[in-house]
């Protein structure tokens, strides 16, 4: 397999990223129905970029050519990659970028329901997971032979590494549900709030303890310990945002219209999100590629 897979399927993860981004620009502008048609905007292919129509059919044409870029992904890969768990991958990724879109139109179509905003928004996530995946599967640092380490003692980093990602997943979905749930000019409902907060809370304890474990065991190991502190820098960072976003959304209904700070934070929090999710996605992949469970410790381990 050559470099250019790789590099390639980065491209892709890249763009999906860039999308997430465009994504909440057009829930924090309020743009969801800057126009009533799908696919095209105004029964035009390429309208008139005005006011939150920029938004909104800008987000069209970034999503339009993310799914060609998988599209050329599914078909480099089967053409390049030896290893069919990988090329069917690829076809996973091509299937998830398809029911995106079709979310999208739908959601345009039924006048954005909250429960179908909400998947379209998770479905994102669950996208860019897929994207990283593949760009770490078709990484050098993966297809070299793995040197195994052996974890020993009770606080498996894979366990926990796995269980942040399941966390930041049901953190990412109530936020998509927050998100959605009222417009700029409307408080957010008190009862999902606490809920996203709690979330917070629990993210934090379970993924600060998988860095902070996985660092305190493998600091010299490079493959394990770059992508556990750029977990807990993102997540220090989202933490941070999140508070600032809180504030400046709680005073947003006062506001004439969506204010720039307002919809620069919220698109913040929304990408600094998807990074902790990507970091935390190639520290347990990494995690799972190169450390093995001593049975015998936990066998001869004193209860």
């Amino acid at each position: 397999m050559s470099k250019g897979v790789h590099r390639f399927a980065l491209l892709v993860a890249g763009a999906t990223f860039f999308l997430i981004i465009a994504g909440a620009n057009v829930t924090s502008h309020d743009a969801g129905l800057a126009t009533s048609d799908w696919p095209l905007s105004n029964g035009q292919v390429f309208p008139k970029m005005v006011g939150n129509l920029f938004w909104e059919h800008g987000h069209r044409l970034v999503a339009t050519t993310v799914g060609l870029l998988t599209i050329a992904l599914a078909i480099y890969l089967q053409v390049r990659e030896r290893r069919s768990w990988v090329r069917r991958l690829g076809w996973i990724a091509l299937g998830g970028v398809v029911a995106q879109g079709l979310l999208g139109g739908l959601t345009v179509k039924m006048n954005l329901p909250l429960a179908v905003s909400a998947a379209h928004a998770t479905l994102a996530q669950l996208f860019f997971l897929t994207t990283v995946a593949l760009a770490v599967f078709t990484s050098r640092g993966w297809r070299q032979p793995a040197a195994a380490l052996t974890e020993k003692g009770t606080d498996s980093v894979r366990r926990l590494c796995l269980i942040a990602c399941l966390a930041i997943l049901v953190q990412l979905v109530l936020g998509a549900v927050l998100r959605h749930s009222a417009t700029w000019d409307q408080y957010l409902p008190a009862g999902l709030l606490q809920t996203h907060i709690a979330g917070a809370v629990t993210v934090a304890l379970v993924l600060g303890s998988a860095v902070i474990v996985t660092l305190r065991k493998y600091s010299t190991e490079q493959y394990l310990a770059r992508p556990a502190m750029a977990a807990g820098l993102l997540l220090v960072l989202q933490l941070a945002l999140g508070v600032v976003t809180y504030l400046a959304r709680m005073a947003s209904p006062k506001d004439p219209q969506p204010l720039n700070p307002m919809i620069s934070l919220t698109v913040a929090h929304v990408a600094c999100g998807a990074l902790v999710f990507a970091a935390t996605i190639v520290l347990t992949l990494r995690a799972y590629r190169v450390l093995r469970i001593d049975r015998q410790a936990y066998i001869l381990a004193p209860a």
